[in-house]
């Protein structure tokens, strides 16, 4: 693999190459990244990750091969504490618990000393502390240049950092970010790179619609309103021209919410088009931002942060106009409600043309990597998504002797995954399973409704239970890996990025093939339009990526030379559709059985 990453870096050509747990993709990529002299971004899925890669991995490739190399970590910009905004809400002092006030002393001291600003560094506040919005920025409430703390700014130094350092490590949130010049706010800042390395590749196509997607949200423009109001705090006079307009605007945001909510939680903007009542107040919204705007407009050359305010404003009255345009051609215009708030949407039918724009205009390698890119052995569909034309592909199997260290389980007599006792099936089904296996297991699910059912089902289990949602992701992880015999229920997180290797996870419980939810709009247009060009959507786009999703699930079994483990495949449609092949093809060769004697006989 080593070998390829460096053809392909000397003849900045394409590579895919897949390379089953436990090949050493890291290192495969490093060591010809670091010996090649030239300018690198390697880009991973996870901050996680990206910490791991650079704390640990690059430091031991620079000490085996001797290379000198300047190397950078760079995130995005909410990952660094703001000193302007950190000093604006000492000064502001309205918190709302005595837990921030200690909170904020924590991070002021910290702050002075550190030299990164990196709040992962910060241990006195937790991660979702309300306080971490007011002390970090965005690329909207970001003074730039023009900010009074711009020489000291955490952000910048790691920019500059970056510019000048021949490997910089980030993540596919800021790759994107800075590659769409959208969201960041600081122009390009991985310039003259010679070659890009994406680990975690899979996630590619997800994240790329989210990054040439335009947003419109209700959050936005509440916090055009918080910051306004706090920059009028030191301009006399211009609260009293803006208050009018930006309390109209929060009234035609909340009316807009309200005629939202006889609506899906998610859907195609069509709905709301169809719906009078909601679309005019959505036009009112439209009608008073941009009274907020030229209010703005007014005040801007009064200080640097109503310049700001201002352009903020441009930018939401932009985005506003673009997804309440549903007619625009190629694109697909959907809404998404939360609780409080709202977003509408607009994303590219197909991602494939501004992703090939953007590749041929860096004129550099791509290596894309990952341990499940390929479909029974065949990337069309990921190179599709991607418009990669003519990449080299390199498909490296695992090292692990799978084998003897596993065994596939596809239990005899469940119903049709649509039936309505299907979870209830499953969870007699797996009661044996887990009993062979002394608990020590991760039961994954394809719905939330299913997860908790199946939690009702097994709160009588004799081993500790662990159940998404009930804590923090990586609170869960850490109890499971000490329990030495816990069962822990998991959803869509847990399918990838999650590593246990050894004894405390000995199986891997799968409920259904996990086909996409048929009510994503961006989905359903997709498939539209495959069915219109004459194409078969569920046998061109639904089933590989199912297919690619099991992959990754069934991928958190055998992490280790030393695993051993069963993983159990309850869909019935495995054995019972023609597709069903495909996908055991696509898995690691393991010995397949249908009877629970076979795995209790492994477990013994």
């Amino acid at each position: 693999m080593a070998a390829a990453v460096a053809e392909a870096m000397d003849d900045r050509h394409i590579l895919i190459a897949e390379a089953g747990t436990g090949t050493g993709k890291t290192f495969a990529y490093l060591v010809p990244a670091v010996l090649s002299g030239k300018r690198v971004i390697v880009s991973t899925g996870t901050k996680t990750l990206q910490d791991q890669l650079f704390h640990r991995d690059l430091p031991r490739v620079r000490q085996v091969t001797g290379a000198r190399i300047k190397a950078s970590l760079l995130k995005g910009r909410a990952n660094y504490v703001c000193l302007y905004r950190l000093d604006q809400t000492h000064r502001d002092g309205r918190l709302a618990s005595r837990e921030q006030v200690g909170q904020l002393q924590v991070l002021r001291t910290w702050a002075q000393r550190s030299s990164s600003g990196d709040k992962a560094e910060v241990l006195g506040v937790p991660e979702d502390s309300p306080l971490w919005p007011r002390v970090t920025s965005t690329a909207e409430n970001c003074l730039g240049a023009d900010c009074p703390q711009f020489n000291e700014c955490f952000v910048v130094k790691a920019r500059r950092a970056a510019q000048e350092a021949d490997l910089v490590v980030v993540n596919h949130h800021l790759l994107f970010a800075d590659l769409a010049i959208k969201q960041e706010g600081f122009g390009e800042i991985l310039p003259g790179a010679h070659a890009f390395i994406l680990d975690e590749a899979h996630q590619i196509p997800d994240l790329a619609g989210q990054f040439f997607s335009v947003t419109f949200s209700a959050r936005q423009l509440q916090e055009l309103g918080n910051d306004t109001e706090a920059e009028c705090g030191s301009v006399s006079g211009a609260f009293a021209v803006l208050r009018e307009p930006i309390a109209a605007t929060g009234s035609a945001l909340r009316r807009v919410r309200l005629a939202l909510d006889k609506h899906p939680a998610k859907g195609s903007f069509t709905l709301i088009e169809q719906d009078r009542f909601a679309l005019s107040e959505l036009r009112e919204l439209q009608a008073a931002l941009r009274e907020l705007e030229a209010a703005l407009g007014s005040q801007a050359e009064r200080s640097r942060g109503l310049t700001a305010m201002h352009e903020r404003c441009q930018g939401l009255v932009e985005k506003l106009d673009q997804v309440l345009d549903g007619g625009a051609r190629d694109w697909v215009h959907w809404y998404e409600l939360t609780s409080q708030g709202f977003a509408l949407s607009a994303t590219p039918l197909d991602l494939a043309p501004p992703l090939r724009a953007l590749r041929q205009q860096s004129r550099a390698a791509w290596i894309l990597t990952s341990a499940t890119l390929s479909v029974a052995g065949e990337f069309q569909h990921f190179a599709r998504q991607l418009g990669l034309d003519d990449p080299v592909t390199l498909s490296l199997a695992s090292p692990f002797d799978y084998p003897r260290q596993a065994l596939t389980y596809l239990p005899r007599g469940l119903p049709d995954p649509g039936a309505q006792d299907y979870t209830d099936r499953v969870v007699d089904t797996v009661l044996p399973v887990l009993e062979a296996s002394r608990g020590r297991a991760f039961f994954l699910f394809t719905s939330h409704r299913a997860l908790r059912r199946a939690a009702e089902r097994l709160g009588q289990l004799p081993y500790p239970l662990f159940v998404q949602g009930t804590a923090p992701r990586h609170q869960l992880l850490t109890d499971f890996r000490n329990s030495g015999n816990g069962v822990l229920l998991g959803a869509a997180s847990f399918w990838e990025g999650v590593d246990v290797a050894g004894e405390a996870l000995s199986c891997v419980i799968i409920d259904k093939l996990p086909f996409a939810a048929p009510d994503d709009p961006v989905l359903e247009a997709r498939l539209a339009a495959m069915r219109d060009a004459g194409g078969n959507p569920f046998v061109q786009w639904q089933i590989p990526s199912a297919v690619i999703a099991l992959k990754q699930g069934a991928g958190r079994l055998i992490r280790d030379v030393n695993d051993r483990g069963v993983l159990v495949l309850c869909d019935p449609r495995l054995t019972s559709r023609p597709y069903g092949k495909l996908f055991l093809k696509s898995l690691p060769a393991t010995p397949i059985t249908r009877e629970i004697e076979d795995v209790r006989t492994f477990f013994g």
